[in-house]
């Protein structure tokens, strides 16, 4: 019955999973950032959900408050939020490179990528003098 009462801890468990095996499945850049995203959720779910109290107020205080009144501990719900902030900043920084990556390359997929780079770092190098002869003929 104990595994029954942490369901929910599964649940985020499971989500963090599908968005890792995105992130190291896929070769596509986007897929990755979203598989990234994915897991991040996941994250924040379970943080959020061990912050909260079972018959826990919000932690304000006012007159004629119990003293004995439970409250919920706000600080995992304030990390996480500035948390989510700094997911969104860092995945439009992530797009605006593949866009950039996109632009160099002509495409977004990762062993694409590698390959046009080893290609490019077998490519002899053309040699100062056979470059400046070129522009002299030219």
């Amino acid at each position: 019955m104990e595994l029954l009462g942490t369901y929910n801890y599964w649940v985020y468990v499971v989500i963090m999973m599908i968005g890792f095996y995105a992130v190291i499945a896929r070769h596509n850049l986007v897929k990755k950032v979203i598989g990234l995203g994915i897991f991040q959720t996941g994250i924040f779910l379970l943080y959020i959900s061990m912050g909260v109290v079972r018959g826990g107020s919000a932690p304000v205080r006012g007159p004629g408050t119990p003293p004995d009144t439970l409250f919920a501990n706000p600080l995992p719900h304030v990390l996480i939020l500035t948390a989510i902030v700094v997911s969104l900043s860092t995945m439009a920084v992530a797009l605006a490179i593949i866009v950039n990556i996109q632009r160099r390359y002509g495409t977004i997929e990762a062993d694409e990528i590698h390959r046009m780079d080893r290609e490019e770092a077998e490519a002899p190098a053309p040699s100062p003098v056979s470059a400046g002869a070129e522009e002299v003929a030219g």
